[in-house]
């Protein structure tokens, strides 16, 4: 059969040439990209299902996180320190007695470490401007500086409702938890010299004595902000794990905000400091955003929540059982812009 011609190719090789990958029916075709789309969403899907089922404490954690919107928050409260509470501790320095003054520039200049001309500023505004400042001010005027310092309070307390999902209207308001958490810190700051310091005999001592001391503090604070809605046990984690991480960045201040300031001080002359603290502020409150919102999932998601027994307070209202049992993908959305206010704020701001 010889004259039968070439032998023909396959009907399923040539089908194979035409619709490769670089052929008209491959990767041309619209329905090609579609298979490939919808078989990567199928194995994202079915690696988040994994990941949720291995690793449920992850996904609380991306939710909480999202909800509490860390940078955000980090930075109204940074903010609010910067513009309320530092003229508080200028306005305090003016009508404190001359030992109490000498404590707290003590304690600023060990806090970051200053010298040379960002210490010899430091000492200048205060020793120059404390009597005028005083006879500027006034009572009505020292009245709304005080009033407006507890912003940082009201910021702090925001935080903490959107890190534990207490609902709003799930605790009362009391004005009077705002004023005793900013007296609190005053004291605090003012006495953080010896701390740094460990009572004179160096940070081997202070290191450890600090990390006590702020989760002592912070331990409170949660209690306190929160009115008591969530038992003592449950905010340990968040408390230590904050304290850690202001610990860290209060000890590696006095090494990097030195020569920081310094230098900005040097070029851009009394407005350099200013972006300086500002900055080191957004990082300080970063970490005490994200310390308080993982200790919070590691109070309510993990395996020591049983350890660490139920969150609410006995006989506490009715509403705190729904303290961080709500629905996190409601939480996320609200906080991630979709317009509604976040059913944690009082203000109805995002």
């Amino acid at each position: 059969m010889g004259g039968d011609g070439p032998p023909r190719r396959p009907a399923d090789a040539d089908r194979g040439a035409r619709t490769g990958p670089s052929g008209r029916g491959g990767a041309l075709r619209p329905s090609w990209w579609r298979a490939r789309y919808e078989k990567a969403q199928a194995d994202a899907l079915r690696l988040r299902n994994t990941a949720e089922t291995r690793f449920p404490a992850v996904t609380h954690l991306s939710e909480r996180m999202l909800a509490v919107n860390i940078l955000d928050a980090a930075t109204r409260l940074a903010a609010q320190c910067f513009l309320t509470a530092i003229p508080l501790l200028f306005l305090f320095a003016s009508v404190a007695p001359d030992g109490v003054q000498h404590q707290l520039v003590t304690s600023v200049r060990t806090v970051f470490g200053l010298t040379g001309a960002a210490n010899a500023q430091l000492e200048k505004l205060y020793q120059s401007h404390s009597q005028s400042l005083q006879d500027v001010t006034g009572v009505v005027g020292a009245l709304m500086v005080i009033v407006s310092a507890t912003a940082v309070s009201r910021a702090m307390q925001r935080l903490c409702r959107r890190a534990w999902q207490v609902p709003k209207g799930g605790m009362k308001v009391a004005p009077w938890r705002w004023l005793v958490w900013i007296v609190v810190w005053l004291v605090v700051l003012v006495v953080q010299a010896p701390l740094h310091d460990g009572f004179g005999l160096g940070l081997w001592l202070g290191v450890p004595v600090t990390l006590v001391s702020q989760t002592a503090l912070w331990w409170w604070s949660q209690h306190l902000l929160l009115g008591g809605l969530v038992r003592w046990l449950p905010l340990l984690p968040g408390a230590v794990l904050t304290a850690g991480a202001v610990t860290v960045l209060v000890i590696g201040a006095q090494f990097y905000m030195p020569t920081a300031l310094n230098r900005t001080l040097a070029e851009y002359g009394g407005l350099g400091p200013v972006f300086t603290i500002l900055s080191w502020l957004i990082v300080l409150c970063a970490a005490v955003a994200l310390g308080i919102t993982v200790g919070a999932v590691v109070a309510q998601e993990t395996h020591l929540a049983k350890p660490l027994g139920s969150l609410t307070t006995p006989g506490g209202e009715e509403g705190a059982e729904a303290v961080g049992r709500k629905a996190s993908a409601d939480e996320a959305d609200n906080a991630a812009g979709d317009g509604r206010s976040h059913p944690c704020d009082d203000d109805g701001r995002p």
